[in-house]
């Protein structure tokens, strides 16, 4: 079986978005499975304002027609809604193929973060944009009743995953600091909510491992926090272990996978009780759920590091690839024959 994944989050963006896919495909390919990516790689891009770092690719059509011929895929899944996404989504329905999506980051919230656009305008898109679909995946239970209250159908579950012989506490290193300390890793950008972390009051010592369009701000406001910048593979684990709690702040994930990868590590999370720590930590005995955060953040110091470790071990990647091949078997069984000739936005490639 060969699957097309159309994303506009792709290397060198450094996310969970980023993550999910590549191990995702890794992992497929253990099942037998070959996968495409059609990303922005190859395609003119420009920068997306007040976002550095991310860029957002412009195909000409032509050029984006002949990159699904060559894949000449059994189903297609769009993973997010940016240009990439919204071309591969009108390429389908000028096709006929069904094709699946994932709604793996809350724009809304975001976007509501950072300009004056009411939420329910972006969502209304979004509903649309997911309404062709014959499967939107989501991540977690919360997340699914969310949607569903927000209008949105055909809905299915595709839960993630962790590789935990790479986040492993065994590789842990002795970190010069006063203890106990507090960790966070991931994009540090204002939806993040990082600052709900810095300014408690709390012993030891916080570190925030990440870059991102706050980070100078952060920096100059919270001068007692230790910023580490990016840090990937071997090192990010060997910090990650090397902590007392993992702390995340943010309200609009919609899983979190560093979650799991900081419970692989035998460490423990503090979070706010919502969409993403609700479902990964809900009553589980490997963290501490609380609206008072720095409450949570001294509880979560008395979880034990074993039974983090442990429950880590139930997440496994194989497990979230064939859930993910389960809802796109649906459309591979009923896309149409593979036409000769494929028409985008007015350009025909011959097949």
């Amino acid at each position: 079986m060969r699957i097309l994944i159309a994303t506009d989050a792709w290397h060198p963006q450094v996310n969970g978005v980023v993550r999910t896919l590549t191990s995702l495909a890794r992992t497929l390919k253990g099942l037998g499975v070959t996968v495409e990516f059609l990303s922005p790689e190859g395609f003119p891009s420009f920068s997306v304002p007040s976002y550095p770092g991310i860029r957002l690719a412009l195909p000409a059509p032509r050029k984006f027609a002949e990159r699904i011929e060559r894949a000449r895929p059994d189903a297609i899944h769009i993973a997010t809604e940016g240009t990439i996404g919204l071309m591969a989504r009108r390429w389908c329905l000028g096709k006929g193929w069904p094709f699946t999506t994932s709604f793996t980051t809350r724009f809304p919230e975001y976007i509501a973060a950072r300009w004056p656009v009411p939420e329910r305008l972006v969502y209304a898109a979004l509903r649309r944009f997911h309404a062709a679909a014959t499967v939107t995946m989501v991540a977690t239970p919360s997340l699914m009743a969310e949607l569903t209250e927000h209008g949105f159908s055909c809905l299915g579950m595709w839960t993630r995953g962790v590789d935990t012989d790479l986040f492993n506490p065994t590789h842990a290193i002795e970190l010069d600091y006063p203890r106990p300390i507090f960790v966070s890793a991931g994009r540090v950008a204002v939806e993040k909510n990082l600052e709900a972390f810095l300014s408690l009051d709390l012993p030891g010592t916080k570190i925030v491992i990440g870059t991102g369009p706050q980070e100078g701000e952060l920096k100059a406001q919270f001068r007692d926090v230790k910023f580490l910048g990016l840090l990937e593979n071997a090192n990010l684990v060997a910090h990650l272990a090397a902590a007392d709690v993992f702390v995340f702040p943010s309200r609009t994930d919609t899983f979190g996978v560093v979650q799991l990868e900081a419970l692989a590590c035998g460490v423990p999370v503090a979070a706010f009780p919502v969409t993403g720590p609700k479902d990964v930590i809900g009553n589980n005995p490997v963290g501490a759920l609380n609206d008072d955060l720095r409450l949570a953040c001294l509880e979560a110091l008395k979880v034990s590091k074993a039974a983090c470790r442990e429950f880590a071990l139930t997440y496994s990647w194989e497990n979230s690839a064939r859930q993910f091949l389960s809802h796109v078997h649906r459309i591979a069984k009923t896309k149409p024959d593979r036409p000769k000739s494929f028409e985008v936005v007015g350009a025909t490639v011959p097949g």
